[in-house]
């Protein structure tokens, strides 16, 4: 059985040991600090803040000078931005450990989140002197630099992290966003090639070189090197994992099933993968595959908005629009403003026939995703289809309010009017489309079949051919 999903077991067992006990008695028996450790992060993820302040405070009474249990602390008061509380809570545990460079770094965090961001520098440079891991006290620097926006800085930081420990996978990562912003990602490559001549065989290297090539869009050459990567270490979810999305993008799709797949070998069943393996079977048309994958993803996790999107789409590629409605509507409970979404669910609710819930959804697309003209477009032709021409026009009228350049939107009022014989005013529209796109004029002829509405059309046209 994989690593993570044996994990993943281990801990639901441990927390329902922990509960049985809590529902019992008030006494508890002894549990390892790092049983504690996965209790409270197991509440922290899940926001059960008294759980979590109760599964601490046993943990102080087991533990009163862990430094473990302390940072447990921190993580609540931090999470419910008691930033004070938990300055002195640290600034006490300093007093009796002033050289310990766990505390150090924790008060620095604590800094850095309540806005001090020198102090936390400051701090983080002084337990240099006292850390047995530089590489992550170097990776906290770069973090704090980076929050601020002083990229520079940031990627010094993240180099001597991984000076200090080349597979640090967060320091590599975080270092490839920042010289993407700073606009050196490209000239980085040589950088990365220097951990590859010193040492061929270190797979996070690879991993990082596919991570730089996948940014800048060179999809075949990530795949090499992601390649590279599975060969040193055959078990490196990760790097099964991004060769999958590089795949994908250059459509090499049953390529990228297989690639996913050993992700979900080596890695065990997560909602990410499952989805990643749908979305795979979506792209080569197998909806029936694709359904099961995503079905899967929600079990994983019932809130993957993404997995309850999927199951909507490829039900409405089998024309089961009036089924996938509940999917969308699913999707958009753990993501209510996605535009997106909110427009399928529109399209669907119109081909079931639910037309006031339909323009409903069309009005929150347009309130969340303005700015693709799909919405415009699609909310527009419903009433088009209606034969209520004045109304299209309104809608797409507003849309290029949003829009004003937008030549498919041009075309649309164009043909509204036509359609709602407004010659005169259709002219206008269509005079600044076909100067902005002539290419895209045969849209019309889509709309207008008729041999004498053609010609008419044709003759406006051939003004602007060229």
């Amino acid at each position: 059985m994989a690593e993570n999903y044996k994990r993943r077991q281990e801990e639901k067992a441990l927390i329902e040991r922990y509960e049985g006990i809590a529902e019992a008695t008030d006494h508890f028996p002894y549990f390892e600090v790092e049983e504690y450790e996965t209790i409270v992060n197991h509440y922290i993820k899940k926001s059960k803040w008294q759980q979590a302040i109760g599964a601490c405070k046993m943990a102080s009474e087991q533990f009163p000078f862990s430094t473990e249990v302390l940072s447990l602390k921190i993580q609540i008061l931090t999470r419910l931005q008691k930033y004070e509380e938990a300055l002195e809570l640290l600034e006490q545990a300093e007093a009796l450990q002033p050289t310990d460079a766990e505390v150090m770094s924790m008060k620095a965090n604590v800094l850095s989140l309540s806005g001090r961001h020198d102090d936390a520098i400051a701090l983080y440079e002084k337990s240099l002197i006292f850390s047995a891991d530089k590489d992550d006290v170097y990776y906290n620097i770069g973090l704090t630099f980076q929050s601020t926006g002083r990229y520079e800085e940031a990627i010094k930081h993240y180099k001597l992290a991984i000076e200090e420990n080349i597979n640090h996978e967060n320091a590599l990562y975080e270092l490839a966003y920042c010289l993407d912003v700073t606009g050196k990602l490209d000239s980085s490559l040589e950088y990365y090639q220097k951990f590859i001549d010193r040492d061929p065989f270190s797979f996070y290297a690879w991993y990082n070189i596919g991570i730089i090539y996948n940014k800048l869009g060179r999809f075949e050459e990530a795949v090499g090197a992601y390649e590279y990567a599975t060969a040193i270490n055959e078990k490196f979810a990760s790097a099964h994992f991004n060769m999958g999305n590089s795949l994908m993008n250059l459509s090499r799709y049953e390529q990228a099933l297989e690639a996913y797949k050993n992700t979900h070998k080596w890695e065990g069943p997560s909602a990410e993968t499952y989805c990643c393996i749908g979305s795979a079977h979506e792209k080569l048309k197998q909806w029936e595959f694709a359904i099961k994958y995503y079905q899967k993803a929600t079990k994983a996790d019932a809130s993957y908005d993404r997995a309850w999107y999927g199951i909507g789409y490829c039900l409405c590629q089998q024309n089961r629009h009036f089924e996938a409605v509940y999917f969308f509507s699913k999707a958009l409970k753990y993501d209510g403003e996605n535009g997106h979404y909110w427009l399928s669910l529109a399209d669907a609710e119109y081909r079931s026939g639910n037309l006031m819930s339909s323009f409903e959804a069309f009005q929150a697309a347009s309130q969340y995703d303005g700015l693709n003209p799909l919405v415009w477009l699609e909310w527009s032709y419903v009433y088009y289809d209606l034969h209520e021409y004045d109304k299209a026009f309104v809608i797409i009228k507003a849309g290029m309010d949003e829009l004003p350049d937008n030549t498919d939107l041009l075309y649309r009022a164009a043909i509204y009017l036509i359609s709602s014989g407004k010659y005169k005013e259709a002219f206008s529209f269509l005079e600044n489309a076909l100067i902005l796109d002539f290419d895209k004029h045969t849209v019309l002829f889509e709309y207008f079949k008729k041999p004498e509405v053609q010609k008419a059309l044709y003759k406006i046209i051939d003004q602007y051919r060229n």
